[in-house]
């Protein structure tokens, strides 16, 4: 117990050093938590099973990290990225796939089976990294963030059916593949069953008995609960725990305790990611890298330099080149899962010792360069394709505003506003994040428009919110509206702040918010129908 507990003092004394020196450099705590682990290893020298047991308390920080980007996903919102998460994701998991395959055969000599391991292994990016730097640059909203969220979702599915060739590839109990399908096929719908349908109707009913304890410690426990309860269950049928995490996060997200959740479990999931990244540190072999340098480095930089590629391949045609060129920067490394990928294969005598040592090393310096590369992907995006600034430089600059009306958003809905405010000749602004519709509404003679996030509370102070004669937001991004609400609600204003919602399950997350009006976009439907319908001016077809 004394060495334990000698070995955390040292482990947190080295971690905390290192990362408030880093940071003087902007360096993300990510790489300070990696060296940790290097220097760890090298004092204590931990064996084997040590080393496993702190990979498993590790991984629940990618639990609790999965569980808080499920509570950003709802059944809803899932929905809405449909294209991101089975177009964006599929094509790049199978396209990055089979070149690495065809490569490792081809280049390499490797056999078929161990090819189509380590092919589809490389072919996964790193949830925990670009996810945690994305959340603390606040991006996980933009054009970019939304593809690599999406993609990274599917490649979360994907790690099932690579775990399950593995199964099949190594498989001596004399069960077909047929049969090895239709377990896991069934133990999905189970997991589905348990996790989502049960957990929707138990779960709000639960929670809401905890609150009647009227105890903050009773509640935080009962969430502890719920996300580990859940990673069990997804274990337990042959998944991983971050698949059974994120399900009820997404089930928790369609209840009201979403946002409270969330900001509760904010520490226990940075914690716990931090001790997952100190043992990414120690799996860091020294003498491997003086002994396979050049191959590491070679190996690096081809396996990131093609799934950028086909990343960008990918997307291109759907969006614009600098969301793509962002997106495959940002996704261009390789994860977590494919460690434990190779760690499996290894043990299955499927890859030898070592190329599993080398593939380690290559997926580890691939998760180092990641927050350098993330931190700087709007200059690195530059170098490809330039951002026009002429709109842009005109759009960020403003003046003093006094008894004027603030538009969020620029959608539909924003765009009518601005119309009737301009032929009545009321003073107002619109706010427009995205620089699409900033430029294409100057290009179009709109001369309020500004680039800016509402979201940032900043942005509506230099706007003058404590002048403005009203508020308007008509942003539909549920997470995205809490913000502007919640920074709205902050300056303590008397300003009129009119929120138009899609739906009353919209409108109850900012129903604890000081709003003075709430407009429900189907109710105003609703209503137009019934009354041209009333004044029989509703045109039915035959």
């Amino acid at each position: 117990m004394e060495n334990i507990l000698i070995i955390l003092i040292a482990v947190t004394a080295i971690s905390t050093i290192i990362n408030v020196f880093l940071k003087k450099f902007d360096i993300p705590t990510v790489i300070g938590y990696i060296i940790t682990g290097l220097i760890a290893m090298q004092l204590f020298n931990f064996g084997e099973h040590s080393q496993e047991s702190l990979a498993e308390l590790a991984e629940f920080g990618i639990v609790f990290l999965m569980f808080t980007i499920g509570l950003e996903f709802s059944i809803g919102h899932m929905k809405s990225m449909k294209r991101e998460v089975f177009v964006y994701g599929s094509l790049q998991v199978l396209v990055s796939g089979f070149i690495f395959t065809f490569i490792s055969i081809y280049g390499f000599n490797m056999e078929v089976k161990s090819s189509i391991v380590i092919g589809f292994a490389l072919a996964l990016s790193s949830t925990a990294i670009v996810l945690k730097v994305l959340n603390e640059k606040n991006q996980i909203h933009t054009g970019y963030g939304r593809n690599a969220v999406g993609i990274l979702i599917f490649q979360d599915l994907a790690v099932i059916p690579i775990l399950l060739m593995i199964s099949i590839f190594t498989n001596d109990s004399g069960s077909s593949v047929a049969q090895l399908l239709l377990h896991t096929l069934a133990s999905a719908i189970v997991v589905f069953l348990i996790l989502f349908v049960a957990g929707k109707h138990f779960i709000e009913r639960f929670f809401d008995w905890v609150i009647a304890s009227n105890s903050e410690e009773i509640f935080l426990g009962s969430v502890l609960l719920t996300v580990i309860a859940a990673s069990v269950v997804a274990e337990y049928f042959g998944f991983s725990y971050s698949l059974g995490a994120f399900i009820s996060g997404m089930t928790i997200a369609e209840t009201k305790f979403r946002y409270r959740i969330e900001a509760d479990l904010v520490p226990f999931r940075d914690i716990l990611l931090g001790i997952f990244f100190i043992t990414i540190g120690m799996q860091i072999d020294l003498t491997i890298i003086l002994e396979y340098g050049f191959v590491i480095l070679g190996l690096l930089i081809s396996i990131m330099l093609i799934k950028a590629l086909v990343i960008f391949g990918v997307l291109y045609r759907f969006m614009q080149n600098r969301t793509a060129i962002k997106s495959a920067l940002a996704l261009m490394q390789v994860g977590e899962f494919a460690l434990a990928i190779f760690a499996l294969a290894y043990h299955s005598k499927l890859i030898p010792s070592n190329i599993n040592q080398i593939m380690i090393l290559t997926v580890v310096f691939s998760m180092i360069l990641t927050p350098f590369i993330l931190n700087n992907v709007k200059t690195l995006a530059d170098m490809f394709f330039k951002e026009p600034t002429e709109l842009r430089e005109r759009a960020i600059k403003s003046t003093g505003f006094d008894n004027h009306i603030i538009i969020c958003g620029y959608g539909p809905m924003g765009q009518k506003l601005a119309k009737i405010f301009k032929a009545k000749k009321i003073l107002y602004v619109i706010l427009e994040h995205d620089i699409r519709l900033v430029d294409k509404a100057i290009s179009d003679g709109e001369s309020a428009i500004f680039l800016a996030n509402a979201a940032q509370k900043g942005v509506l102070e230099h706007f003058c919110i404590r002048n403005a004669m009203a508020i308007v937001v008509t942003i539909t991004n549920e997470h995205q509206l809490r913000l502007i609400c919640e920074n709205i609600n902050s300056f303590n204003t008397n300003v009129n702040t009119v929120v138009n919602v899609r739906n009353a399950s919209q409108a109850e997350t900012i129903s604890d918010l000081n709003i003075n009006n709430i407009v429900i976009s189907q109710d105003i439907v609703s209503d137009i129908v019934v009354e041209r319908a009333l004044e029989c001016e509703l045109i039915l077809g035959s």
